[in-house]
């Protein structure tokens, strides 16, 4: 009988342990911060979109039509090899006239290409757009390039919270701070391309001059934000 006694003794002073463990002692002074580190990254990459669109009272005559458009610069594409080329969008839809009257069909392909040797996508796209329309160019940073800023943003950014946790301290006249989280984020965000860079030239011309590319650059940052306790 005794050693059932202590047994349960036991048991109920380990569970009251347990639950004195998992409820932390309370914390006073804890300021919320965040503090960024930024920079300015050159964008090594160029992203283009290329489209032909044509009309025909024959939807099987303009499949066929804008099928080989897109073929053909697609065949020409091959001679670059700095720059990858693939399908885009294609799609054929009806034309109606008042009355709901079916007028004809419109067609629309594209081709996409990207590279990180602007004057070789220059040369390219000028030599597509005697047959194509220009509809989208833009400039990014590569993946490889954003992770490479990203580390060494890391370090400055949590240096940055660090200041701003011993400027709390001195503010509340604290000893010393202990951070309690921290949680590291990146982004990136790119000015849109100029107009100039953009522009769309006459398709169907019997020679196209190669539009002048400049990639300009993004801005990398990396977030430190957490919380801090200052000591007393």
């Amino acid at each position: 009988m005794r050693a059932t006694i202590w047994l349960c003794i036991a048991a109920s002073l380990g569970l009251a342990g347990a639950a004195l463990a998992a409820d932390p002692a309370p914390r006073y002074n804890v300021v919320e911060l965040q503090a960024e580190a930024q920079r300015e990254v050159a964008n090594d990459t160029l992203t283009a979109s290329l489209y032909v669109e044509l009309n025909d009272a024959n939807p099987a005559a303009l499949a066929n039509a804008i099928n080989k458009a897109a073929n053909d610069a697609l065949r020409v594409a091959k001679d670059y090899r700095n720059v990858r080329a693939r399908s885009g969008s294609n799609q054929t839809y009806p034309v109606y006239a008042k009355g709901n009257v079916l007028q004809g069909w419109r067609g629309r392909a594209e081709i996409r290409i990207e590279s990180k040797e602007f004057e070789a996508a220059s040369a390219l796209i000028g030599k597509l757009q005697a047959g194509m329309q220009l509809g989208n160019l833009s400039f990014s940073v590569s993946p490889e390039a954003r992770r490479l800023a990203e580390n060494e943003l890391i370090a400055e950014a949590i240096a940055a919270f660090k200041v701003r946790a011993e400027i709390v301290r001195g503010a509340l006249g604290g000893r010393s701070y202990k951070i309690q989280r921290l949680n590291v984020s990146s982004g990136h965000s790119a000015p849109p391309p100029r107009l100039a860079m953009a522009r769309t030239l006459a398709a169907g011309a019997p020679e196209v001059a190669a539009p002048d590319l400049e990639g300009g650059v993004s801005q990398v940052t990396v977030s430190a934000a957490g919380a801090v306790e200052v000591l007393e």
